[in-house]
């Protein structure tokens, strides 16, 4: 990032996808390596989990279709059935649950690296990929804190919501236009609610790993930076979704499903998908980072670099946050 602080805030929704592309070509080997070594894996783990998921389930259904259609209850053939179905339910829950687990670990150090990096770059701070590596994890632990605040804030706004569309269930319901007018609202409202705290995490990722807040501090530092900046943000993120749900859905129908598609077919396919999920993923996170600093700028906090790359440095083994008393974001003016 070669700019100057003061020119950061005038770059548009195409001048962060350049930035961030220029990042990408400059510093191709480190990202290269942290991409092969977490993003990949990544990668590879949500799309072998639709495969897998898809495939467990159409086993119980058709387990379910063959004891609904074809076995008498209460014969030992029916129970013989309905123990296995229950036993596939029991291991695709395990599954699902094994699969978040290690998707949540691994988004999160692929967050720690990236973030990591781009801040060095930004701060020209000498960097090297074992360097990375070891700090990253004790990034992590911040932002998992980060992560389970975003994770309640998202459950509570779903169980209010819930609450609301079953109160419209029965004190109106679809019987009338305006009833449906009201739910056609309600999904909107929605659904602009939900990408706005989509957006606001996904910057208080940032903010956690460069400054000295986490957890819900984060969320509202990050809730603070991103106005101003908001539908620049709104739109990225959902460019970016709508990527993400083009490969998902490329992947189910062209590899899982594979109408017509003999077996080398699908499988070129599934490594096409593999390849742009992981680089979806890191350019997805550099912009993420790119934008905390438009937003920085945009707000005119100036960050010192030198200050910046001191925090960034492993003291004892122990990875050192930036905090705001050693760098005072001053305001300067344009």
């Amino acid at each position: 990032m070669d700019r100057e602080q003061e020119e950061i805030q005038f770059l548009g929704f195409f001048g962060i996808f350049k930035e961030s592309f220029n990042i990408i070509s400059s510093w191709r080997k480190i990202l290269s390596q942290i991409t092969l070594t977490i993003i990949l894996p990544l990668s590879i783990i949500f799309l072998a989990h639709i495969e897998i998921s898809i495939l467990l389930f159409a086993k119980i259904i058709r387990n379910e279709d063959y004891l609904k259609y074809e076995t008498v209850e209460g014969t030992s053939k029916y129970a013989k059935v309905s123990d296995t179905i229950h036993s596939e339910w029991m291991a695709f829950w395990l599954f699902k649950i094994s699969y978040f687990i290690f998707f949540l670990i691994l988004s999160l150090l692929s967050t720690s690296a990236v973030v990591y990096t781009i801040a060095c770059v930004f701060t020209a701070k000498e960097i090297t990929f074992k360097k990375v590596m070891s700090v990253v994890p004790k990034v992590w632990k911040r932002l998992m804190v980060t992560f389970i605040w975003n994770f309640i804030i998202v459950f509570a706004y779903n169980l209010v919501a819930l609450f609301v569309l079953i109160l419209w269930a029965v004190l109106i319901g679809l019987d009338t236009g305006v009833g449906v007018a009201i739910l056609v609202v309600f999904l909107i409202f929605y659904f602009v609610g939900f990408v706005y705290i989509s957006v606001v995490w996904h910057l208080a990722s940032v903010v956690t790993v460069l400054e000295d807040v986490y957890g819900i501090q984060a969320m509202i530092k990050s809730k603070g930076l991103i106005k101003g900046k908001m539908v620049i943000s709104v739109a990225t993120f959902l460019l970016l979704s709508a990527c993400f749900l083009v490969i998902q859905l490329g992947f189910e129908w062209f590899v899982v499903i594979g109408y017509g598609y003999k077996f080398v077919m699908r499988l070129g396919i599934g490594i096409v998908c593999f390849l742009l999920l992981a680089v979806l993923i890191l350019f997805g996170l550099v912009i993420q980072t790119v934008i905390y600093f438009v937003c920085k700028s945009y707000h005119h906090e100036n960050i010192d670099k030198s200050s910046l790359a001191d925090h960034l440095e492993v003291y004892l083994g122990e990875y050192v946050p930036l905090k705001a008393k050693d760098v005072q974001l001053e305001h300067y003016n344009v």
